[in-house]
């Protein structure tokens, strides 16, 4: 198995110093993400020798995209901004950004539209369905209970009981409108990091509480990440060449991030696609990067180059 980005990947001949403005915050629930995102971004970027300029953003507060900038690093979780709306508003205005577009960005967001497209280049992924009205499903108890469109398992639960499951879609339909009810897959979570047009070794996760929840991702240090997976490899392999297809499929660029189950007999099920994947102290994409060779200051810096050089 290769180990994904090995060259070092020297700064462009035209490189020069850089304006960024970086988006930090948001209305998300993930806001807190977001603002701890940011500022290791916009201080990585300093440390290189860029302009930045960093900034809230919402959809009532556009004024950060007037700030003259060469490249927009949207540090941005969740709604508004990972779901296609900013992206589609930089689009509009001429505006060159790190991540996907706007049809990328909405159809990744949307976790039924992207295990549609996991489907299509042969992956497998857990029988779901979604609700939007009342809280009723015709999936049977063990399940996931989730919103279609967050991120960082934000209102997601294992639902064991059936008496459980009507409570369990109606807060996530409260809040967010729509629920996805995804039959449990019991095993290891596997998490495939994408860069330009590499893939990451891929990390394993063992969380110490039930899942790996918000906590679990953001708040605790007694999370492990493991290369030394344990598993095959033509499993990690393989994990790491349907996350290619399915960034690809999706039509994403840049960066992104894969989530996976391997169950018991090391299937592997697909669960979601992040266009926009942390980038804190705890984020997978940046320690899969450093893990081979890539220090967090020019994973960012490349993926700024990325942006400002691409013709797409």
């Amino acid at each position: 198995m290769h180990t994904a980005i090995m060259d070092p990947l020297p700064r462009p001949a035209t490189a020069r110093k850089l304006r960024v403005t970086v988006l930090a915050g948001g209305p998300s629930a993930e806001r807190e993400v977001s603002l701890q995102s940011g500022r290791a971004i916009a201080d990585a970027l300093r440390r290189r020798g860029h302009d930045v300029f960093v900034a809230d953003v919402g959809p009532d507060n556009l004024a950060a995209l007037d700030h003259l900038a060469d490249v927009v690093f949207p540090a941005l979780h969740g709604t508004f901004g990972e779901d296609g709306t900013l992206q589609c508003i930089m689009e509009q205005r001429g505006i060159r950004f790190v991540g996907s577009g706007s049809r990328a960005s909405a159809a990744s967001m949307d976790k039924a539209l992207a295990k549609k497209a996991a489907i299509v280049v042969g992956a497998a992924t857990p029988e779901s369905e979604v609700v939007t009205g009342r809280p009723e499903t015709s999936m049977s108890v063990p399940v996931v209970v989730k919103p279609v469109d967050q991120g960082s398992s934000v209102a997601t639960s294992i639902v064991r009981r059936a008496a459980d499951l009507p409570p369990a879609i109606e807060k996530v339909l409260r809040s967010f409108g729509r629920a996805l009810v995804e039959r449990f897959i019991a095993g290891d979570e596997l998490t495939v990091g994408v860069v330009g047009e590499e893939t990451l070794p891929p990390i394993c996760v063992r969380p110490k509480r039930e899942f790996y929840d918000y906590e679990a991702k953001y708040l605790v240090e007694d999370t492990e990440y493991a290369f030394e997976t344990g598993l095959p490899l033509p499993v990690l392999d393989e994990a790491r060449e349907l996350s290619r297809r399915i960034f690809l499929e999706l039509g994403c660029r840049h960066l992104g991030r894969v989530d996976w189950i391997v169950d018991a007999d090391h299937q592997l099920w697909f669960l979601e696609l992040n266009t926009l994947p942390g980038f804190t102290n705890h984020s997978l994409v940046p320690k899969a990067a450093e893990y081979v060779g890539i220090p967090f200051d020019e994973l960012v810096e490349r993926l700024v180059f990325m942006a400002a050089t691409d013709t797409r």
